[in-house]
């Protein structure tokens, strides 16, 4: 379990995170369109995971912003904005901001890839949503950067994630 704060105020997350070095864990999540994407859809590339708890807030919609530019001078990348909002809610996001360069993927159902990966909110506010967390993996989906946000509010580094690919 991690203590991360919301407002300076602790709460705490449901595990550990993946461990630099390990596999990147497979995952069933929901596409804008309603199908349902899992790892092998993004097989031989390298991989951003943004993950935050909803993309309705200011610094997780900044981190969607800021990866949406970034990815565009990313070779064999694929940036994954992963959230519980609904696929309704992260399509017209991105939308309405012209953001086409990343890949938002919904975790609404069941919360499982938040479970799994040790990343689940548990107390507080947020509690059920997915606290701020970045990891990165190479094209054989071994992880090589990993990142806790410790005040929920803060944005990730995100040029340590990108200097990691």
């Amino acid at each position: 379990m991690a203590s991360i704060t919301l407002g300076g105020n602790p709460i705490n997350t449901s595990g550990e995170l993946p461990k630099l070095g390990s596999q990147l864990a497979d995952f069933k999540l929901v596409q804008n369109d309603l199908s349902i994407a899992s790892l092998s859809n993004f097989a031989g590339k390298k991989l951003i995971l943004n993950i935050f708890p909803s993309v309705d807030t200011g610094t997780c919609a900044a981190s969607v912003r800021k990866f949406n530019e970034s990815a565009v001078n990313l070779d064999n990348t694929a940036v994954l904005c992963i959230s519980r909002d609904l696929p309704f809610a992260q399509k017209r996001f991105c939308g309405a901001e012209g953001l086409e360069n990343v890949v938002n993927l919904s975790d609404f159902q069941e919360g499982d890839f938040g479970k799994t990966n040790g990343l689940e909110i548990v107390d507080g506010p947020l509690a059920g949503l997915h606290s701020r967390v970045l990891i990165v993996a190479d094209a054989n989906g071994t992880i090589t950067y990993v990142e806790q946000v410790a005040e929920i509010a803060d944005e990730p580094n995100y040029e340590a994630a990108l200097a990691a690919l």
